[in-house]
Formats: structure tokens, sequence, C-alpha cells
């Protein structure tokens, strides 16, 4: 366990045996239950039988059955991991039970009654933390892996679960530490004391100030800005973008929703307004997760429900990243389409129906991707469109979308504003350096950007901040 970190001062557990289902209990074939903890396998051999699973070697599989008061449970297959050669690094076991409601939930009362309490959200994931099993950064990914809406996602969530990300914060980190020393070598001996033969920085520019390693510094900063700029993209990947499907009653809306989906999910009907409320689902786009919302016909009703309903259509597509606005190729261009195509730049325009009816040249300086949602007919351009869509707003803020991560990537919110402060506190420490400010200013700053790293990675972390991360995880990992 980490020298840093004691169990006894977490308020979100402690080494008692803990139980949870790893999958959710119902109609399956199976239910998972993980149990891990000081004496847990003991507490388990206590409610089975005919064997005794503390004589089970590590890495192995026992059959039998759970038992209660003399009573037979359920047969169920455990499998043993001693520690520290567990995900927790703890004494663990995963007992497969039957699938169903009754029989998982009879198992964990069993477990309780031996001594296991619940375990706490993403607490089997903490417990590997705390036990050295995986830093931050890896714990971190195995929330992103198990929430990946897209293979794209699940790659980059592995690439993270692999080290890609910690690799690089730790190499980045030896260059600052390499920096820092060479500024505390100076703070504690006079110029006169360093001699020629011990000159830190052969390369520094001779303009670059009093900073030793300069030219590392810079580096550094070079790196952490290039981990800075990739959450934009692992946001789009992790969060996705919100696509709304918009446009006048009858125009092809739900049959367009339908067609994207590949299933039958909104109602279609040739009656102007069926659709009374709107009705979301995730597809993938191109490795995009991409939350598709099929809407209200907007259009002005005196019809109680149905202007709720439109009223909802506008404030989704207020806080929509794309509207697919469809115009119905049958009934064309009205002044209602044009005031919306007119007022809104991150809309694409669809003319639907166009088997029937080929797009109209009203709108010169607009550009229409015919499609037929009843046929088909012109679906792929819709998704090129999207993602082109997705890729101009991801350029806009100086990034670009990849298949996959050809470097290491921050892959959470907490890690963007970790290596955001590293960044300000060391572009200070430059600035200051240019200014040959005296170094014992600069020093503490760059001490604050090791430290920022370390807390990407878990070396500097403290009680609370390790509870509101782990406690964002589903109970059972």
């Amino acid at each position: 366990m980490r020298d840093n970190h004691e169990s006894a001062g977490y308020n979100y557990g402690d080494e008692d045996p803990i139980a949870a289902f790893a999958t959710v209990p119902g109609s399956s074939a199976l239910t998972l239950i993980r149990c891990s903890g000081k004496g847990a396998i003991e507490a388990v051999s206590s409610v089975f039988t005919p064997e005794r699973i503390n004589k089970a070697p590590a890495n192995s599989v026992v059959h039998g059955w759970i038992v209660s008061s003399g009573e037979k449970i359920d047969e169920v297959l455990v499998s043993v991991f001693r520690a520290p050669k567990s995900y927790t690094g703890e004494d663990s076991l995963d007992i497969s039970c039957h699938g169903g409601a009754s029989a998982g939930k009879a198992v964990m009362d069993a477990l309780k009654s031996a001594g296991f309490r619940d375990a706490l959200p993403g607490e089997f994931t903490l417990r590997a933390f705390v036990n050295g099993k995986l830093d931050l950064t890896k714990a971190e990914s195995v929330m992103e892996l198990v929430s990946a809406k897209t293979d794209t996602s699940r790659r980059h969530a592995v690439s993270r679960l692999s080290g890609s990300l910690q690799t690089e914060i730790e190499e980045i980190k030896k260059l600052l530490v390499q920096v820092l020393s060479g500024a505390e070598i100076y703070l504690d001996y006079s110029e006169d004391e360093i001699g020629a033969d011990d000159e830190i920085d052969e390369d520094a520019d001779e303009n670059a100030g009093k900073l030793p390693y300069q030219n590392i510094a810079l580096e550094a900063l070079s790196r952490l800005k290039k981990l800075s700029a990739s959450w934009q993209i692992e946001r789009i990947y992790q969060e996705g973008v919100t696509v709304v499907i918009a446009g006048r009653p009858n125009a092809g809306k739900s049959s367009l929703f339908n067609a994207l989906l590949k299933e039958d999910r909104s109602i279609v009907t040739e009656i102007p307004g069926t659709t009374r409320d709107w009705i979301e689902a995730w597809v993938s786009i191109d490795g995009i997760p991409v939350r598709l919302v099929d809407t209200a016909g907007l259009r002005e009703s005196a019809e109680s429900v149905e202007k709720i309903g439109v009223d909802r259509s506008r404030k989704l597509l207020r806080e929509a990243d794309i509207v697919l606005y469809l115009i119905d190729g049958a009934q064309g261009i009205t002044d209602e389409d044009r005031e919306f195509i007119d007022g809104d730049n991150r809309r694409l325009l669809i003319w639907n129906k166009a088997d029937i009816a080929p797009p109209s040249s009203t709108l010169p300086n607009q550009n229409f991707i015919s499609v037929s949602a009843k046929t088909g007919k012109g679906l792929a351009q819709i998704n090129t469109a999207i993602s082109s869509a997705i890729q101009g707003q991801a350029a806009s803020r100086q990034t670009a979308l990849q298949d996959a991560p050809t470097t290491a990537a921050v892959g959470t919110e907490r890690q963007k504003k970790l290596v955001d402060a590293a960044c300000s506190s060391l572009e200070e420490a430059l600035e200051l350096a240019r200014r040959e400010e005296p170094l014992d200013l600069i020093a503490p700053l760059l001490r604050d950007v090791v430290n920022s790293l370390g807390e990407i990675t878990g070396e500097v972390s403290t009680a609370d901040i390790l509870e509101e991360m782990f406690s964002q995880f589903c109970v059972g990992k």
C-alpha cells in the first residue's frame, strides 16, 4: 500500500470485506457478484459447500452451493483471487450465480450474513488505487471504458488504461524535476561555487533569463499544451454530440429518425403533429457518439398538448450541437422554413421526399442534402455531413478528429484542469525567468507544476478528492 494513503483516513471505506453486483440483476443467464477485502475468502467459505474455498489456490474456480442456515440458496461458480494478484490487490472472489432477481438477492443476503457490507460506488477501483494496482489515470479510464458509447471511445479509454497518459505525465514530470533541481542548486549555492565544469544547461539561450534547463522547461510546456488541447476531442468521443431533427409537421422527421437508427422507434403517420414530444436514441457516426433527437413539428398551435411539445422542441434546438432541418419536398419552402434557415448557423438543410419532389432552387445560396427517408436515398450523405460538421466545430478549437489517438490524451475534466494549472504555473515561471527575477520566486511555481502532475496520477491526493472522484463510479467497479 502506498505510504501516502492510509485506509483509515478515508470516510469512503476501510479494509472490511465488501460485496456488490457487478452485473444488473434481472432476466439473464448469469448474475455476477464481486467480493473483496480482508477475510473475504474465509467469509465466503463460511456460506459455501461442499468444499471450503479457503483451501482453494489462487486463480482457481470452485463449483458448489451458497448456503444459509443449512439451506441451499443457489448453485454457483466462485473464482478465487488471492492478494496481491487481484484487481483490488486484496483477497477477492467473483461469484457467478444464476440470473434473475431472486437468486442474486438471496446470495447477496447470505454474504451479508457472513460479514460482508455493501460496496460503495467505485470502491473496488479505489482499493486498487490505494494498493498500488492502478494510478488515477488508469482508474478513471475504467469508468471511461464502462461508459464508452462507440468503438472509438472504447479504444481511447483502453489506450489510457494501458498507461499512455500515465507514461506521458511521468515523462513530462521527469523533465520538470530536472529543471526544479537545477533551480534549487542555484538557490543552495552561489554562482561562484558552481564552476564551469558544473554548467547546468549548455544549450540555454543567453537571453532566456536565469532559469536553468530553460529549453527543457519549454519542451515540457509544449507537451502540456498538447495534452490540454486533446481534451476537446476526447470530450466529443466521451460525451457525444446532440443532433436534433427539426422541421414543420409532416416533413418526415420521424421517418428520418427511424432510418438513421435503422429501427422503428418513432411513430410515423400521415397525420401532421403525430409526434407530440421528443424521443432520443444513441447512434455511432464515424465512431462519434451521437445523441439523435426527434422533435415535434415546429408550428404555431392553440392545442395545449402540441404547444408544450413545440416549446420543448425549441428548447432542444437551442441546446443542440447540430440541427438537421427538414424541408418537406412535397410542400416546398415556406416562410416558417425561411425564418429558421436564416437564423441558425448550426443547421444542415435536408430536402426530404426527394423521390417525389426534387430540391427547389428558390434558395440559391443554400446547399441542401437531397434525401428520401422512405427509400433511404441520401442517408450516407447525411452521416458524412454530420461528421464533417463535428470536425468543423473541433477545428474551430484548433484540434482535429482522429480515429484513434496517436499520442497521449487527457480523459477527464479533472485531468484537463490539472494540466491547465500546470501550464499556467510553468508559463508564469518562464515569464519571471525572462525578466530575470530571482529564482526563489520561480522555484515555488515549478514545485506547483510538479504537484499538479502528481495529482493527475494520484501521487499527490487527499481523501476528499478521492471520495469525490470515485463516488461518480458505478457500484461494482
